[in-house]
């Protein structure tokens, strides 16, 4: 990997991770469902090269798990 493409990776995990924080009015399982899906969507490009399709499997398939991990505020 070179420098570029690491660079590239690092700005997109700190703007998703920024983007995430201005969404205080979110339960927690909607917080850990932005949290995965942005987290697989970093792990699919990483681990597919770049690609379109794993980045979206990996934001698709993080944000399944994020969602599942917590229980729902709302149904207390």
């Amino acid at each position: 990997m070179n420098s570029l493409d690491r660079t590239a990776g690092i700005v997109v995990a700190f703007a998703m991770a920024g983007a995430v924080t201005g969404c205080s009015g979110m339960s927690n399982q909607d917080k850990n469902t932005a949290y995965g899906a942005a987290a697989g969507g970093v792990a699919g490009a990483v681990l597919s090269g770049g690609s379109v399709l794993g980045t979206a499997g990996g934001a698709a398939v993080g944000g399944v798990i994020g969602h599942e991990v917590s229980d729902d505020d709302d149904k207390k």
